[in-house]
């Protein structure tokens, strides 16, 4: 338990709240490719925090469910976030902002990049306070956030 808290604690360093931040402007609504592309559930493939890969204990049954603008995030079995969405595709990087409705930090604002490629999505956000990120990358105190999701194929009879 002590462990599933400290990795769900780096993950939701990547939370800011409004009143921490300066104002940003807001993202611009998303073409209907790239809001039809985020659709469906999705399971963590691949990440890393501050240069550390995660392990496959942490991704175990870790999922991101995405249905309209809206998604929600658990991670082992455990609800991390619930959260509306706005997608910029117009940047490059493409950004998308949370406005966070449920898990433990429920109320924030989360600011981030995004890449879709096919059945795959990456995520970078940063530490609170800190810009949005410019690219994909981490390092060592960096306080990034990468995170790869795959999606999930419905079963076939």
């Amino acid at each position: 338990m002590k462990r599933l808290l400290a990795v769900l604690g780096i993950l939701c360093l990547g939370w800011m709240t409004a009143a921490g931040r300066a104002a940003e402007p807001p993202a611009t609504n998303a073409p209907a490719a790239d809001l039809a592309a985020i659709q469906g559930r999705w399971r963590l493939t691949a990440g890393e925090r501050d240069g550390a890969a995660f392990t496959p204990e942490f991704m175990t049954n870790s999922t991101r469910v995405a249905t309209g603008n809206q998604t929600t995030v658990t991670i082992r079995g455990q609800l991390i976030m619930k959260a509306r969405f706005t997608l910029n595709p117009a940047k490059r990087p493409k950004e998308i902002d949370y406005d966070v409705s449920g898990g433990p930090y429920s109320g924030a604002i989360q600011w981030g990049i995004y890449e879709i490629t096919g059945d795959e999505v990456k995520f970078c956000f940063s530490t609170p306070g800190e810009k949005r990120p410019a690219n994909f990358k981490t390092k060592k105190g960096d306080g990034k956030t990468v995170s790869v999701w795959t999606r999930e194929k419905p079963a076939t009879p």
